[in-house]
């Protein structure tokens, strides 16, 4: 049995700074691909598909004993694990959707339970497999599998848990999003100690018994039920139960979780103002949205570059150093793989600014957020445009929301577009400048599409829209298989023209911030027409107050 929401609320910052640490390390590591594919081509992974003829015997000194160590590589061995790669990582993203659907339901704790046992799974599953290749090389695509599956468990649960933070719940939201981008940085780093001499199957072992802490703390920490937005609970009123007696503690706390149960299983928010509840607003006609539509043409595009760039990377810097000579020397065939591995590891360790730059997208997202505070309803008697003029003029939440959510498109956008140009450009210095637009434009895009789900959609559909988007991007995504397919076939290695393509493509994605400013128009339309309503409204209040009567030209008087 789980701890109630009262005692959860009381250990957010433990759940927070455990769930960024756990983020990091077990969520989307299978991004930090080009490290692992290094380690899976050394312990001969799929090596049986390579022939004399067409393969490459790579020879690096080993660094633990000085003896010279040799594996096999070939393009049908690349294909097949980077088959194994497109599977994972279309799992990390295509199952949102129902995950979604079942954490409304259930709530966070037996999905995130179930995602830190399939993750612990995976690494059992690689350890073993590890023992004998050639005969077990096919379990590879399984654990990738669990792998990206159980990743995606822990991030998608933790983007709850920024409700339970109020003012800074963007700010503990970008840290999550931003510990799932940089958790790319986790295989690079178990490279590292892979090349120190630590065997690959103790690693996947001591990685298997982290999983199992975290479902030990999952088990112990999280709450049965989920956790309410701030416009379905007051969160300040869980911190009135600590000022009270055990006693009273107890029934309000009670009474507060069956509150917040009965809240997750409805579709109703509390009454706000004018606006109407999130049941009145149909789900068919969120889907059917232009501002959905456009953001999955975005999301898409974008998802398909970033996949492709990951999957392709190793080839395409070894392609920089032998500029696709078929027949390359075993110097540079060794000077390759030297280089490969270290822009890898720059490239890994890089991913790690997700962390410092997702605030800044947050702080885009909440810019000036404060100045936006929900007006009060006045008290009797006292009027109501007294108390405008006392707390000063008042932003529309969702006018603001809407126009930060336009900006850090824009921005994301122009940053996908150089990463785009640095690609087509052979000079592997540059490559790390296209490392760092790439860290940033993954961590972006994320936070960009739930801040804007977040302000033009209902609470109740936010779940199931973010993971139908990314089971769409998702789908987009496996296009990036064939496309490395023919990069590695009939281009020769070289992946220029589809570079040039995926440039092209990434224009559309100002369509949907071109859209968002023809909608923040429309919101600003309608706020004058109820501001003006209001005062007209307010006027003929204070007309009747004062004692006024409307004007009958005299018709009354007459008639009297």
């Amino acid at each position: 049995m789980g701890p109630s929401l009262l005692q959860a609320y009381r250990r957010r910052w433990w759940m927070a700074v455990t769930a960024v640490i756990e983020n990091l390390l077990c969520s989307a590591v299978l991004l930090g691909w080009g490290s692992l594919l290094i380690m899976l081509k050394r312990q001969g992974f799929y090596s049986h598909l390579c022939t004399v003829n067409d393969s490459v015997v790579v020879s690096l000194g080993n660094s633990s004993g000085g003896e010279v160590e040799e594996w096999l590589s070939c393009v049908d061995q690349e294909e097949m694990l980077n088959l194994g790669f497109t599977i994972g990582s279309f799992l990390l993203s295509a199952t949102t959707l129902p995950l979604g659907i079942l954490m409304d339901r259930f709530g966070p704790r037996p999905i995130r339970l179930v995602g830190s046992s399939c993750f612990g799974l995976s690494c059992i599953m690689m350890a073993v497999s590890a023992y004998n290749p050639p005969v077990l090389s096919a379990l590879i695509f399984l654990a990738l599998s669990l792998n990206g599956f159980g990743g995606i468990c822990l991030t998608f649960t933790s983007l709850t848990l920024p409700n339970m933070f109020g003012a800074l719940s963007s700010t503990v939201m970008s840290l999550m999003i931003g510990s799932y981008a940089s958790s790319a940085v986790t295989f690079p780093g178990v490279k590292l100690i892979y090349d120190a001499g630590v065997s690959f199957q103790v690693i996947m072992w001591m990685w298997a018994g982290l999983a199992g802490c975290v479902f030990l703390n999952c088990f112990f920490n999280w709450p049965t039920e989920g956790f309410p937005t701030p416009d379905e609970v007051d969160y300040s009123k869980i911190l009135t139960l600590q000022e009270l007696p055990s006693s009273d503690q107890k029934t309000v706390g009670e009474r507060l979780s069956q509150k917040n149960g009965d809240i997750q299983h409805s579709t109703e928010k509390l009454p706000n103002g004018s606006d109407p509840a999130p049941s009145s607003v149909p789900f068919r006609r969120s889907v059917f949205s232009p501002i959905f539509l456009w953001s999955l043409v975005t999301m898409g595009m974008s998802q398909l570059r970033i996949i492709f760039f990951m999957g392709a990377m190793n080839k395409m810097l070894e392609f920089m150093v032998t500029h696709g000579e078929e027949h390359p020397s075993e110097q540079l065939v060794i000077e390759a793989e030297v280089k490969v591995g270290f822009y890898s590891s720059i490239f890994g360790t890089l991913q790690l600014l997700c962390l410092v730059t997702c605030p800044l997208i947050g702080y885009i997202m909440d810019w000036k957020m404060k100045e936006c505070e929900e007006e009060k309803p006045a008290p009797p008697g006292t009027e109501q445009r007294y108390m405008q003029q006392s707390n000063g003029p008042k932003r529309d939440r969702k006018i603001q929301k809407v126009t930060n959510a336009m900006r850090a498109f824009i921005l994301t956008n122009m940053l996908l577009l150089a990463f785009g140009i640095c690609c087509l450009i052979e000079n592997l210095p540059l490559q790390i400048l296209t490392f760092i637009l790439h860290t940033m434009v993954r961590g972006f895009i994320h936070s960009c599409c739930g801040g804007l789900y977040a302000a033009v959609y209902p609470s109740n559909h936010f779940g199931t829209l973010t993971g139908l988007q990314s089971m769409i991007s998702a789908v987009i995504a496996l296009l990036q298989q064939p496309l490395f397919i023919a990069m590695v076939g009939p281009l020769k290695g070289d992946p220029y023209w589809i570079n040039v393509g995926l440039l092209i493509l990434s224009l559309a994605g100002f369509l949907l911030p071109g859209y968002l400013f023809y909608h923040r128009r429309h919101l600003l339309r309608e706020k004058q027409a109820r501001d003006k309503k209001a005062v007209g409204q307010e006027m003929e209040a204070l007309n009747q107050g004062n004692g006024y009567k409307p004007h009958s030209n005299g018709l009354a008087a007459v008639e009297a």
